[in-house]
């Protein structure tokens, strides 16, 4: 269709989206018209309709979500984009879910919208919905606004009515697992089981017994039958982690499972059917794999039907802080805590670190820190050297060391320059107690125990140098 063809409306409630969209899209031919509220867009439709709709989702009235559910009956041919600031997980799901043809996040980039537009406008409506959305489930906690992330929540969305099976790939600790429970829960499998299991983390001898079951006496210490994961997940999902590990005769079995949903227990002489969906992940390159010769071609086939990378958190620096700030509640919560902020110097120092264990090291760290920081706020002299932090820098020393000096320096140049200690030691002294003070939050027993001294010390010091009042 082209541009000068096309008919494009626009619902925020946001005057400067729905100016900027006006502009961009008459500038490339296209006819708009924009809306405040979805009421009045539902006015006006009762007249005509668009080609393309791009609607907000958190809108005073009826919002975004709710209309796509009105007019997935009335108009489910027509594509809607859905535009929110609010770029979540949630988000994502429940607008793919309810009937999205594409996902937009805030700020977006006016050529990326043109793109959508056009490549709705060619796709001449979007399937309407068959699944309902969800609400009230206890969602993971996938959290992030980096467009890495945002690419991760969309093949979530875009998979919410499938059983599709799914390879992630991805660094340890980058939450694969999350990742899989998400496309689980969002799936016409949600109320099923989802099963996970390591293959890394049982022996080899182990796992098959471990995926498949066992018959009572098929090998010794076998005395009673075992259901494996594949009959524990029948009707739901199988998540394996760490696919790459496993065993060129396991890998055998379950491409197997894979093509003919069915396998035997070991020492089993009956086959068993069922219907699970795998999905698999992996830290490891599987195509190298493949062509050292470790994994099976025509298994990496079969699981990288769709794939799913999870970046590491060195290239979302940006959602460091957003990570941070929830997962140091949740140590709060968990430890029955007092919750923690951090300053401005502490989190620079976070974000620059390079988390070579990703988002898990990150909540280890969180709770690290909520036990360790003695104050309500976690400063700089908190964060450990392991973690990008340094207890004594030595340019912030040599710096205050080289004023010193100059100071020492300028008052010997004085004709009654003499008895530096005599001023020096005193001020000395008052800084780094009302710092310790400070830190303490006025506790004079943690104060002394920072400055290294005895709390009777401490208050000595405090009445000779004046500091009472204070």
């Amino acid at each position: 269709m082209a541009a000068a063809e096309l008919d494009v409306w626009v619902v925020d409630d946001d005057q400067s989206v729905r100016w900027v969209l006006e502009k961009a899209l008459r500038h490339d031919g296209i006819r708009t018209r924009t809306f405040e509220r979805a009421e009045h867009l539902l006015e006006a439709m009762e007249h005509g309709e668009p080609d393309v709709l791009l609607t907000d989702v958190r809108m005073p009235g009826m919002d975004g979500i709710a209309l796509m559910d009105r007019l997935s009956r009335s108009h489910p041919l027509l594509p809607i984009i859905v535009m929110t600031a609010y770029s979540d997980l949630d988000s994502a799901v429940a607008a793919y879910q309810g009937g999205a043809f594409e996902y937009l996040p805030k700020p977006f980039d006016i050529d990326e919208a043109l793109r959508l537009v056009h490549k709705a406008a060619r796709r001449n409506g979007a399937e309407s919905p068959d699944t309902p959305r969800d609400s009230g489930r206890d969602l993971p906690t996938l959290i992030g606004q980096a467009p890495a992330m945002q690419e991760v929540f969309r093949s979530i969305g875009r998979l919410a009515r499938s059983s599709m099976t799914v390879l992630i790939t991805g660094e340890s600790g980058t939450g694969k697992e999350l990742v899989a429970r998400a496309l689980h829960q969002h799936s016409p499998r949600a109320a099923r089981p989802f099963v996970a299991l390591n293959t890394s983390a049982i022996a080899a001898d182990l796992l098959e017994s471990e995926l498949f079951g066992h018959e009572r006496g098929s090998f010794t210490g076998a005395e009673s039958r075992r259901i494996g994961r594949f009959e524990q997940a029948d009707g739901g999902t199988l998540f394996l982690d760490e696919i790459g590990d496993m065993s060129p005769a396991l890998q055998t079995r379950l491409l197997r499972v894979l093509a003919e949903s069915e396998f035997y227990r070991v020492g089993g002489q009956a086959p068993i059917r069922v219907d699970v969906r795998v999905i698999a992940a992996t830290n490891q390159d599987l195509a190298v794999a493949v062509r050292e010769g470790r994994f099976r071609e025509d298994l990496f086939h079969r699981l990288n039907v769709i794939r799913i990378n999870t970046p590491p958190l060195r290239e979302r620096r940006q959602d460091i802080p957003l990570l941070l700030n929830h997962y140091l509640a949740e140590a709060a919560r968990e430890l029955d805590a007092p919750a923690k902020t951090l300053n401005s110097e502490a989190l620079e120092l976070l974000q620059d670190y390079e988390w070579p264990g990703n988002v898990r090291q990150l909540i280890n760290a969180s709770r690290r820190l909520t036990v360790t920081a003695p104050g309500g706020v976690i400063t700089a002299l908190d964060i450990p050297d392991e973690l990008g932090g340094s207890r004594q820098p030595a340019g912030d020393m040599t710096e205050w060391s080289e004023s010193l000096a100059r100071w020492a320096d300028e008052r010997l140049s004085r004709p009654e320059g003499s008895a530096l200690l005599n001023d020096a030691l005193p001020e000395f002294e008052r800084v780094l107690i009302r710092r310790a003070l400070a830190r303490a939050q006025g506790h004079r027993q943690e104060a002394a125990r920072l400055l290294g001294w005895g709390r009777n010390t401490l208050t000595r010091k405090i009445r000779s140098l004046g500091l009472d009042g204070e």
